[in-house]
């Protein structure tokens, strides 16, 4: 893991058969039309719905997508488990499949947990994937986690491992959160995402490299554009254009929405299953949703 992924990325959406079994042939066709909207993929992310696959069908789905030509160069698996032994095995994996990076969640069962426990467990697990190709970027999701990722531990994870800890995604919500990161690491060449394409524009403005973004599973070439003409003229009209489009989705549950449109503009209704504990949107809100989606002009070209 030598060459540093940056731009857009898509935690992307899991679809799931009707026993509730990942489906990787829909996955596989997903990630492919994502890539050609100039979309990487943050596989296995909060709203791949994660922490709902067993370490084992993370392993099989990344391994089926490298199996079926996806180029691990654009790949950032979620590898953060609770346990200690999972992490370091999925981590492994992916080092060893040549990803680009890993993005790491802090084992988030336990609330309360100090620094030095945190501190620990990554280190550890760096320690036992023992592999200089490591790139980690830690996963900052206070909102879900409800354990957060402070910049006296991102402090002191850089001088210990400089070449490991390539970044970091926040999901705090939190701009001036965001900015403090901004501004004590990114000249240090900590590559700072957003969670939210709510805030690309000013992460780009602040020496940011790209956002890890829900809505990107669905609206991936306009938040592409925006990355790479965040310099431009346009760049604040189209912020105002992707803000609308997201606030349409995050009026309701974002997961089962996102699955909703998908199926919709793909003409597949299997992609609106959800795996428990999440449900499917209701007949009325999928009505709403498509509607407010057509009336803003959004669609889904090529899916």
């Amino acid at each position: 893991m030598t060459e540093r992924i940056k731009g857009v990325l898509s935690p992307v959406l899991t679809p799931f058969k009707s026993g509730y079994g990942p489906d990787a042939e829909r996955f596989i066709n997903h990630c492919r039309w994502l890539l050609a909207n100039d979309v990487s993929l943050a596989v296995f992310g909060t709203n791949s719905e994660a922490n709902s696959l067993s370490e084992s069908e993370r392993a099989d789905l990344l391994d089926r997508l490298v199996d079926a030509g996806i180029d691990p160069r654009r790949l950032m698996p979620g590898t953060g488990c609770c346990s200690l032994t999972e992490t370091v095995r999925l981590t492994s994996q992916a080092v060893k499949l040549g990803c680009a990076g890993v993005l790491m969640l802090p084992p988030f069962y336990y609330k309360g947990v100090t620094d030095e426990g945190l501190y620990r467990s990554f280190a550890e697990t760096i320690e036992r994937v023992g592999d200089k190709r490591l790139r980690i970027y830690l996963y900052h999701i206070p909102p879900v986690a409800q354990v957060g990722i402070s910049l006296g531990l991102i402090n002191r994870l850089l001088k210990a491992y400089p070449e490991t800890i390539a970044g970091m995604k926040d999901s705090s919500g939190d701009w001036n959160n965001t900015k403090a990161v901004l501004d004590q690491f990114s000249k240090a060449g900590f590559d700072v995402f957003v969670g939210s394409e709510t805030f690309l524009l000013a992460n780009m403005r602040n020496g940011g490299v790209g956002a890890i973004s829900a809505t990107a599973n669905v609206n991936p070439a306009k938040i592409a554009a925006l990355h790479r003409e965040w310099a431009s003229g346009d760049a604040d009209a189209m912020q105002g254009s992707l803000d609308s489009v997201r606030k349409i989705f995050a009026q309701l549950p974002m997961i089962a929405a996102m699955k909703r449109a998908v199926a919709h503009w793909k003409k597949d209704e299997d992609w609106s299953r959800v795996r428990p504990p999440l449900v499917e949107i209701a007949p009325r809100e999928s009505t709403t949703l498509i509607e407010a989606l057509q009336a803003a002009g959004f669609d889904m070209p090529g899916i």
